[in-house]
């Protein structure tokens, strides 16, 4: 850390990045029928992105996964050649084109062929049952599907799905009678063969319909969260502007945009594999390499190989890396950044990140509904408040508010709304749940949280998450927090158990790194000496594996609530 620092502040550092004429510039449009500030750089739409990252980066390499290798031409070609597909077996401007497939090179073709004839894309979770996947297809009204073999094989297992609908074509199957994407536009290492057709013909404005992504609630139905152009194309900035900032703020000068090597731990069906991390390697001609899925020791043989410069997604995978007891086997010298967010990470993870891996940390904070990021900080930001996700990126506006909607003092814990240009239309075919959420032109994001003088965000919880012991508030992050600045702890969750007079009582399910013990007991006096007594957890299991997390890092509470009952019906 400089001693200097901050060398200016968020405000004078905004200004100096948001000049006219820079890829930072700002200007205010109506949107939505709301006047909000958005970026002037960005592309009317995604096909526009298509033909200038071609146009600036086609010899670059775009896709990496194990021997497959792509360059942004040859993805180009193949995002051409299937759109010409797609128009001429009828598909036109907004019709729905579901993918569900692992992060593959085929995902980000499918995505932009079907967008770019105008239709709206729906990422689906490729962890999800048959069942789950038959039912997105059917609330989407998707006319055709994208799928690997596995997906397919569970997409025929679960609700029957009419055929005079829904065509599907398949992606690495041996399965007879399938249509094979590969017929269609060949092997991935052989796109840049295949012939120069032009995108199709389709006007497309920023505020059109794009894609529709299902929220990763843990309970209930999942809802489609309906996404425009500029919401995805946002993302080309918004990581850039946050390490800009932070530059800044060191006192160190404004950079040229350089090409990134970014590997690619988050499922491309979450927005921020998505619209963060995949929309930020558009924007600098940067190399995305692959995984079949998530393995520490894999992880850091890719790291070396292909000299990956960014590398995390959740904190648990940040995590993994400092604690592997392989990691001196490899060289990851290349790594200088280590991003996450989705999911609360311990106070002590950035000067761990910074210490262990010579990396720059970086966390952020953003949701289905806001198209990927919304805050953000990094380095010295970050290490003087690790409790923080940031604040937000000057296009966007937040406040935090009691149940009756009005806005709170600075310092003061309520619902965080936000304003900004990424926030999604509403809900697909939901007006109730559109109304409850967007209904006064702010999004109630369910999240609770406080701001300081300065702007920087700090999520304390969900509106959910809030367990009431007694009349007593406790804040499931401000327990988890304390669990996590214990040296043993890698991951934790607190949730609420039911009890007979007090309304509900907190409970704790952790993760003991590698090479370390402790007892309840322990763990227990470690909490009172950093907590008021009703805050702490009446009983503390210890799970041997990762704790149950959905596709985008979030902890599935009820199925930690689960576990502890069992537990408790045990004893």
């Amino acid at each position: 850390m400089t001693k200097s620092w901050p060398a200016m502040s968020l405000k004078e550092a905004e200004a100096q990045l948001c000049v006219p004429g820079s890829r930072f510039e700002i200007r205010k449009e109506v949107i939505n029928g709301r006047e909000l500030r958005t970026w002037a750089s960005l592309p009317a739409n995604v096909a526009e992105l298509a033909k200038q990252v071609r146009a600036t980066h086609g010899a670059r390499e775009f896709l990496v996964l194990n021997d497959e290798r792509v360059t942004y031409e040859g993805w180009f070609r193949a995002v051409a050649t299937l759109a010409d597909h797609l128009v001429r077996e009828g598909v036109k401007q907004g019709d729905r084109v579901a993918i569900a497939m692992r992060n593959l090179p085929e995902w980000p073709v499918a995505l932009f062929a079907a967008t770019v004839c105008g239709a709206i894309a729906v990422p689906l979770n490729a962890w999800w049952t048959g069942e789950e996947l038959a039912y997105a297809l059917e609330q989407s009204g998707s006319t055709v599907l994208f799928c690997d073999g596995e997906r397919f094989e569970r997409v025929m297992s679960g609700s029957p799905i009419s055929a005079d609908r829904l065509k599907i074509i398949v992606s690495r199957s041996s399965r007879p009678g399938v249509v094979l994407l590969e017929s269609i536009i060949g092997a991935v290492v052989d796109y840049g063969r295949l012939p120069d057709l032009p995108l199709p013909d389709v006007t497309m404005k920023p505020d059109d319909p794009l894609t529709i992504f299902y929220t990763s609630g843990t309970t209930g139905r999942p809802k489609g969260a309906l996404g425009t152009h500029r919401n995805m194309l946002s993302g080309l900035v918004a990581m850039d502007f946050i390490g800009q900032r932070g530059a800044l703020r060191r006192g160190e000068p404004i950079s040229d945009l350089t090409p990134s090597v970014t590997l690619m731990t988050i499922p491309l069906f979450h927005v921020t594999g998505c619209a963060a991390l995949l929309m930020s390697a558009f924007a600098c001609g940067g190399k995305v390499v692959l995984m079949h899925k998530w393995n520490a020791v894999e992880a850091m043989g890719l790291i070396e190989r292909e000299r990956i410069t960014s590398a995390g997604g959740v904190p648990t995978i940040a995590w993994q890396l400092i604690d592997s007891p392989e990691r001196n086997r490899f060289d990851l010298s290349s790594l200088n950044y280590v991003p996450y967010g989705g999911a609360p990470a311990a106070p002590d993870l950035p000067f761990l990140i910074e210490r262990e891996l010579s990396a720059v940390p970086y966390n952020g904070w953003g949701m289905t509904e806001t198209s990927g990021t919304i805050t953000g900080h990094s380095a010295e930001d970050y290490l003087n408040r690790p409790d923080s996700c940031g604040p937000p990126l000057p296009v966007d506006d937040l406040r935090v508010v009691n149940e009756a909607g009005e806005p709170l003092p600075v310092g003061e814990i309520g619902e965080l709304c936000v304003q900004g240009p990424q926030i999604v239309m509403g809900y697909w075919q939901n007006p109730q749940a559109t109304q409850a959420t967007f209904g006064d032109g702010w999004l109630r994001t369910g999240d609770l949280a406080r701001l300081d003088e300065e702007g920087f965000c700090t999520i304390v919880g969900r509106s959910k998450d809030v367990i009431i012991r007694g009349g007593e508030n406790i804040y499931a992050v401000e327990v988890e927090n304390a669990l996590f600045s214990h040296p043993a702890v890698t991951d934790a969750a607190v949730v609420a158990l039911p009890h007979d007079r007090l309304g509900e009582e907190p409970g704790a399910m952790c993760l003991i790194a590698e090479g370390h013990s402790i007892s309840e007991d322990e763990l227990k006096l470690w909490l009172r000496e950093r907590l008021a007594a009703f805050k702490i957890p009446v009983v503390i299991r210890f799970h041997h594996e990762p704790l149950p997390r959905n596709a985008n890092g979030k902890v599935m509470k009820n199925d930690v609530r689960a576990l502890l009952l069992s537990d408790a019906m045990q004893d």
